[in-house]
């Protein structure tokens, strides 16, 4: 092999993300459900992840849900449980959900803020009661949830596209 040899970047390799995670604009906190926003931090459109920072700003159950793939998380403020599992998930610890496993995410009566960032990979299927199939997510709807609601606001339906990898 010669001495020159050189291995380039892709140009087809999209840029790296380096942005605050709390942002200094509100309107980047998309509504998700009464009481509950999430920031996007990165949609990787590839393989059908995504990174968000999850806020609640009341206490009680947020979602029942199940995710086809792993998602890992880590507690930045406040606290929150699974009903079906006995531990509390409080700030500083991290959280490892193995896919399949149907979950109901509650905040706890004695916390009135829970901030938590989630590296979630397929998507969230939503049930009810009896574990039917009431709803679901994935990259590309979360993404239209931001594109709908930053337009909405002002900041224009394309500023989603900062985070679409």
């Amino acid at each position: 092999m010669p001495s020159d040899f050189q291995v380039l970047p892709s140009p087809a390799i999209p840029p790296e993300v380096a942005i605050a995670a709390v942002p200094e604009d509100d309107r980047v906190w998309v509504p998700q459900a009464p009481d509950v926003w999430f920031r996007p931090l990165m949609f990787n459109t590839v393989v059908g992840q995504w990174c968000n920072l999850l806020w609640v700003t009341k206490s009680g159950i947020v979602s029942r849900h199940r995710h086809p793939g792993a998602v890992h998380g880590y507690v930045i403020k406040g606290k929150w449980h699974y009903h079906e599992h006995p531990w509390m998930a409080e700030t500083g610890h991290y959280v490892y959900e193995p896919p399949g496993e149907i979950h109901t995410l509650a905040v706890p009566g004695d916390c009135d803020e829970m901030v938590t960032f989630f590296n979630i990979t397929g998507a969230m299927i939503y049930l009810d009661e009896a574990g039917h199939q009431v709803g679901y997510e994935d990259v590309f709807t979360k993404i239209e949830m931001c594109r709908a609601h930053y337009e909405k606001v002002g900041l224009g339906g394309d500023f989603v596209d900062q985070f679409v990898r």
